[in-house]
């Protein structure tokens, strides 16, 4: 993202996080049994009896939506809300969630490829999104669209057109046991990777091992390799020029900075991290095993199942000479044109983002930091992770970067996933993992 995007993105992302926000009337409802917006106030008066007391909403029972998404964190109150809306309306809503360890880019193809036609499916914006542009219903009309935090927008917009529902907005950096760093003797966060080497020690000396590692491919290709590219000076323009060969990851000074940081974790996480998956490296960093963990505010759900009290905060990641956090929109909803009820699916949608039951559960089940303005956080639920990363980013806004793997054609943060997977363990050399980065963008782009 461009500067001037990430700070509206974190100054809409703060003020609506800690202010808890701003939004003293719950985004323009006066009444707790009226929540949405003006548009659902028309159709409510629309539909009432002549005693002027609300009618029922229509119940259509011989209609079935399918929404196959990719978020494993919210699957068990995705199919909660689900249940809400269909004892509302009578429309099932049936989930299907493939993520964690399973390639969800990779499944939705195949679904579609089969003929299945889901009336919604999460797609990333940027190039992740193109593939999907065809079956993407224009939203821009949609009354919630014109509350969308303003930089949310353009990653999933196409000549003036909103074709996607920002699912909502996280950030990422180290996330860390304060406790074990105090135990360690860490008083200081550390600002330069010869601090974090020194950090690293202490926690070793202590007896505690310093990372929660994981061999997911999407967390080290596009999580671990965001950290290099968001580094760069200008992020955007340096992906153009290594997608149109002028630049390669291989003689890139920031990639030699970056394989130092990713040597210091690969060396200093547990000994089965090979065979560790994204579920048992969460579970084991909440049960207080790991004292850093590089994951963002949407793990506080599962670590508050296994230790809600965690006493936890976002640290931001060095490299250069200071050290960044990362911000972005994680996935977009999607409409698809091609399926048997988009008009229902914009439905769903809608009742998601504006009646009080489907803010209750974005704000509060969904732990989300909300895309839409007009849905009021709940603190206590994004808890201290996203608690944290809001108090640096409102003291250090020039120390929060974007997210950048989507400017890269699908594909390519598999194939980089993949070689950090061989790099993990011992297969290859850094300048070998390095080549094999330069080579999956060629293949990619010249296809």
């Amino acid at each position: 993202m461009k500067k001037k995007g990430i700070t509206m993105l974190m100054a809409a992302a703060l003020m609506v996080t800690l202010a808890g926000c701003g939004n003293s009337n719950n985004g323009g409802n006066t009444e707790t049994n009226n929540a949405g917006t003006a548009g659902n106030a028309t159709t409510t008066t629309e539909n009432a009896t002549t005693d002027n007391k609300p009618a029922e909403p229509e119940k259509k029972e011989d209609v079935t939506i399918k929404v196959f998404q990719f978020k494993v964190e919210i699957a068990d109150a995705l199919q909660k809300l689900a249940e809400a809306y269909e004892a509302e309306t009578g429309v099932k809503v049936e989930i299907e969630t493939h993520g964690g360890g399973e390639d969800y880019s990779a499944l939705l193809k195949a679904e579609l490829a089969a003929g299945e036609e889901p009336e919604i499916f999460n797609s990333s914006g940027w190039a992740g999104f193109d593939p999907y542009v065809d079956r993407a219903t224009d939203l821009s009309g949609e009354s919630w669209a014109k509350d969308l935090v303003e930089a949310s927008k353009a990653q999933i917009s196409r000549d003036g057109k909103l074709l996607g529902m920002p699912m909502n907005l996280e950030a990422y950096g180290f996330t860390y046991n304060k406790d074990l760093f105090a135990k360690a003797g860490i008083t200081a966060l550390p600002q330069t990777i010869d601090e974090l080497e020194a950090a690293v020690k202490k926690l070793q000396d202590a007896g505690i091992t310093p990372f929660a590692l994981t061999s997911e491919w999407w967390s080290m290709g596009i999580h671990t390799m965001n950290i290099s590219l968001a580094n760069h000076d200008d992020p955007a323009a340096f992906i153009e020029d290594v997608k149109a060969g002028k630049a390669t990851f291989k003689d890139d000074p920031i990639m030699k900075d970056w394989l130092r940081l990713v040597d210091i974790m690969f060396a200093n996480g547990q000994k089965n991290a090979l065979t560790t998956d994204y579920n048992t490296q969460v579970a084991e960093f909440a049960a207080g095993k790991y004292a850093i963990i590089q994951h963002g505010n949407w793990i506080q759900g599962m670590v508050d199942e296994v230790n809600p009290e965690m006493n936890l905060g976002m640290m931001p990641v060095p490299l250069k000479a200071q050290p960044y956090a990362f911000t972005g929109v994680p996935n977009n909803w999607i409409v698809n044109n091609k399926s048997a009820h988009p008009e229902e699916a914009k439905k769903f949608l809608e009742w998601m983002v504006t009646s009080e039951t489907g803010q209750k559960f974005i704000a509060t089940d969904f732990k989300f930091i909300p895309a839409v303005s007009t849905i009021t956080p709940d603190t206590a639920a994004i808890g201290k992770i996203g608690g944290d990363f809001a108090t640096f980013s409102q003291e250090h806004p020039e120390q929060v970067k974007g997210w950048n793997w989507d400017r890269f054609p699908d594909g390519i943060t598999q194939q980089w996933g993949s070689a950090m997977q061989e790099y993990l363990g011992k297969q290859i050399t850094g300048d070998q993992l390095l080549e094999k980065f330069d080579k999956a963008v060629a293949d990619i782009v010249k296809r």
